[in-house]
C-alpha cells in the first residue's frame, strides 16, 4: 500500500516560491488501478514523479509498504518495487531489447522468457528481441517495449505518466488491453496511470481528480467518471476528442 501524507512540492519561479503540489493526502491500496486526471498544469505528472523519487517533496511523507521512503532516491525506491514509465520512453543506443528486459527483470532471462513480455504488449517477439533501442523504433513500439520492461520488473507499484502520448490508434487500443491484463493479473500490486483519456478512465478502480496541485475529487470510477464527462468541463478545465472521436479530459 502507498500512502501520501500531507505531501507538498514547491519550486522557485522568478525569485518567488510556487507551490505545485499542496498538502496532498492519498492512499493507494494494493491490487488497485488508480487513474489520476485533471487539467494540464494541475500537478498530475509532478505527483507521479514525487512518488517515484524523480522529484523530492518539499514537505510531507511517503509511506510504501509500511516504510517511510520520503528521503530515499529513485534507485532505492525502484529496489523496493516502484516502477515508472515516462511519457516519452528513454532511448538506449546500442542496447538490444532483450538486454533491456534482462536489466529490468534483474535476472538472466532466456530468449523465451523475454519473448513472453514482448508478446504481452502485442509485439511479435522474433521481430523485436534482437533490435536496438534507438531511433529505428516508432513511438508506439518504444512505448510498448517500455511497458514490457515494467512487466518484467514485476513491481509492487507501477506508475505510467500519460502512456497514450505520441502513440497511434492501434497501439492505444493495445495499450488498454495490456493495462486490463495487468489489473487482472496483479498479485498485491498497484497501478497508477496519469491520463486524460476516457478509455483509460473507464478501466480504473478509482479516479483521482487533481487541480491546482490539490485533490479535487476521489472515488470509484462509477461515481467520479460521470461527473467529468459532459457535465463538468469547468472542473477539469477543458475537453477534447481522442483519435476515435471519444472524449478526453485535459
Amino acid at each position: 500500500m502507498l500512502e501520501l501524507l500531507n505531501l507538498s512540492f514547491r519550486v522557485a519561479v522568478d525569485g518567488k516560491e510556487k507551490e505545485i503540489i499542496k498538502n496532498v493526502d492519498l492512499t493507494v491500496p494494493d491490487d488497485k488501478l488508480i487513474v489520476v486526471t485533471g487539467p494540464n498544469g494541475g500537478g498530475k505528472s509532478t505527483l507521479a514523479k514525487l512518488i517515484a523519487g524523480i522529484e523530492r517533496s518539499t514537505s510531507g511523507r511517503i509511506i510504501f509498504k509500511g516504510e517511510d521512503i520520503t528521503e530515499l532516491g529513485i534507485t532505492e525506491r525502484a529496489k523496493r518495487g516502484i516502477a515508472f514509465a515516462f511519457q516519452q520512453p528513454v532511448k538506449f543506443k546500442g542496447i538490444q531489447v532483450v538486454d533491456l528486459l534482462r536489466i529490468a527483470s534483474g535476472k538472466e532471462l532466456n530468449a523465451s522468457e523475454a519473448c513472453e513480455f514482448l508478446s504481452a504488449v502485442g509485439l511479435c517477439a522474433r521481430d523485436y528481441i534482437g533490435r536496438e533501442i534507438n531511433a529505428s523504433l516508432s513511438g508506439g513500439e518504444l512505448k510498448r517495449i517500455e511497458i514490457a520492461t515494467v512487466l518484467a520488473r514485476g513491481a509492487s507499484l507501477s506508475i505510467f505518466d500519460e502512456p497514450e502520448a505520441g502513440i497511434d490508434l492501434w497501439s492505444f487500443r493495445n495499450l488498454i488491453e495490456v493495462f486490463e491484463q495487468m489489473r487482472r493479473g496483479s498479485k498485491g500490486g498497484s497501478i497508477i496511470i496519469i491520463s486524460h483519456q476516457e478509455r483509460i478512465l473507464n478501466i480504473a478502480d478509482e479516479i483521482v481528480v487533481i487541480k491546482n496541485g490539490e485533490i479535487l475529487r476521489r472515488g470509484p470510477k462509477d461515481e467520479v467518471l460521470p461527473t467529468l464527462i459532459g457535465t463538468s468541463s469547468a472542473v477539469v478545465g477543458c475537453r477534447k476528442a481522442d483519435a476515435e472521436g471519444g472524449e478526453a479530459i485535459c
